[in-house]
């Protein structure tokens, strides 16, 4: 839809314009348009940034609760506790009968 008196099909505001080669501008308003577009350009960056430093850092949590849990998960597999109290159980069976066969 191009606006009245318009060639090309393209509206005013679509319309993109060279600042070096527009007649009419100001040195100053060059300047203030190339400032506008570095900013765009920097905010741009910033929102792509973003959303890496998010993916990263929700892979990075994604590792370290995997981490944490299979760490509680293989030390609750673990027996050596439960092997280690029925050892010294059995060694107190043995001193017991052995006092009572040297109290007898």
């Amino acid at each position: 839809m191009a606006a009245p008196g318009e060639s090309g099909g393209e509206a005013a505001f679509a319309r993109r314009i060279d600042p070096e080669r527009e007649p009419g501008l100001s040195p100053e308003q060059r300047q203030l348009m190339a400032q506008v577009e570095r900013a765009q350009r920097h905010r741009a960056l910033q929102r792509r940034l973003r959303g890496r430093n998010t993916l990263l850092a929700l892979g990075i949590g994604a590792v370290a609760v995997g981490i944490y849990g299979y760490t509680f998960y293989s030390v609750s597999q673990e027996r050596f506790l439960d092997e280690l109290e029925q050892e010294a159980e059995a060694a107190r069976a043995r001193a017991r009968a052995r006092a009572e066969s040297a109290a007898t």
